[in-house]
Formats: C-alpha cells, structure tokens, sequence
C-alpha cells in the first residue's frame, strides 16, 4: 500500500461518488479531512478480516474481491468490489473488526475514510444517511445471494453462477478471468480446486466454455444460464 499524497500525479481531489454530492460544504470538509488517499498494489491486502475497523475504503478504480476465511486455509470469495463502491459500511455503525477480508485484484486507487466521520455526517444529513444505508443493504442482498447458491445449489449450478457472474466483468475487463487461479474459481463456487478443474473440463467437453489456459470463454450462456437455474 502506498500512500498518494497532493502533490503527486495520481492525486485525486475530490470524491466523486454520487451520495457525497449530497453534502453540504462544511460535512464535505469534514469528509475530506478524514481521508487519507492510497494505492493498492496487485495482491495487497485492504480489509483483513478479525482486523480492527477505524475506517472504511472507497474504491476509485480497480478491482478486489472480498471474501471470508475459514479453517484451515479455506477461503470463500463473496464479490467481486467495482469502482465506486464501498468497503467495511457495516463497521461504521456496528462491529470494531472487519468481519471479510478484501485483496486487491488489480491496481486499485482508493479512499480510506475514518468511519468518525461518515458516522458524524450521516446524523447531520438524513439523504446521505439514507443512500449510504441504501448500499449497505445492497451489500447485504448479494451476501444473502452468495450464502444461498452455497448452501442449497449443487456444484455444477454454483459453478455456471460463478461463470456467469465474473462474465459479466468481461465487457469493462476483457481479460477478467485471467486475473483469477483456479483456486480463485473454486473458492468463488465454494468447492475445491480439484473440484473446480474437473468441472470446468467437464463444462468445456459439453461445448458451453472453452479454456484457453487461465480465461474462459463463455460459448453457450443460455445452457449455463439453464443450469444455474435448476441448481
């Protein structure tokens, strides 16, 4: 993690996420007196979970996923985390600790913003609150999402959902896939890596993907959407 100071090319002045438009002059300075601005390197850690929270992050550009981690080394990937979105809102109101961790998938610009402060902002200005717990909501119907393709799909639905899902990147990221190991897809789909590769030879034999070493060309969506569909 490096730190990016005013005085450097990549400085960014202002915040330009929507619900801090909402802000008056006087919280916007508030804001912008708690942030710190910071580059992430491919792999850097940005959130660890069991960590304590003081703040939370605001995504400029680049990608990093959020996941939790088990016993063992075992890990589950959440989300994929896009520019303009928010890491750690529940810890502005709620837990001390980070309870996901979040690692840098590419480059990644960012805010670190101390949660005093949205905190603070947030009784003063009742739409700011409003959009900010509106996201946090948001957040939480993807975690749901995610627990429920784990908990109730089989394995050749969770992996057409974790196909599809990081397909959907492809049109800003051309080269998405192969930013991920097949450990990346595995712990995407909840499996494990030998799972994961035996499953993916077994979708490419049936003609819906094609591997071309690390990407993965989707060729038959509306039989992996059919899949996901039946679980």
């Amino acid at each position: 993690m490096k730190t990016i100071t005013a005085d450097q090319p990549e400085f960014i002045c202002n915040i330009s996420a929507p619900c801090f438009q909402m802000l008056t002059p006087e919280e916007m300075e508030l804001v912008k007196a708690s942030k710190t601005q910071v580059l992430f390197r491919k792999g850097d850690t940005l959130t660890k979970q069991g960590a304590f929270a003081s703040y939370i992050l605001f995504i400029v550009d680049g990608l990093s996923r959020q996941y939790i981690e088990g016993e063992s080394g075992r890990t589950l990937n959440l989300r994929i985390i896009q520019p303009g979105e928010f890491i750690g809102l529940s810890h502005v109101f709620a837990a001390p600790v980070y309870n996901y961790s979040s690692m840098a998938i590419t480059e990644c610009r960012a805010f670190l913003i101390d949660k005093a402060a949205i905190a603070n902002v947030s009784q003063q200005n009742g739409t700011f609150a409003f959009h900010i717990i509106k996201r946090y909501c948001l957040q939480n119907a993807n975690l749901y999402h995610t627990l429920q393709q784990s908990a109730f799909k089989q394995m050749n639905g969770r992996m057409a959902d974790t196909l599809l899902y990081i397909d959907t990147l492809k049109t800003t990221h051309p080269d998405i896939f192969q930013y991920f190991s097949r450990k990346d897809i595995a712990d995407f789909t909840g499996i494990t890596t030998e799972s994961a590769v035996k499953l993916l030879k077994s979708f490419e034999k049936d003609g819906l993907i094609i591997l071309n070493e690390k990407d993965i060309i989707l060729t038959n969506r509306p039989m992996l959407e059919e899949i996901s569909k039946r679980g």
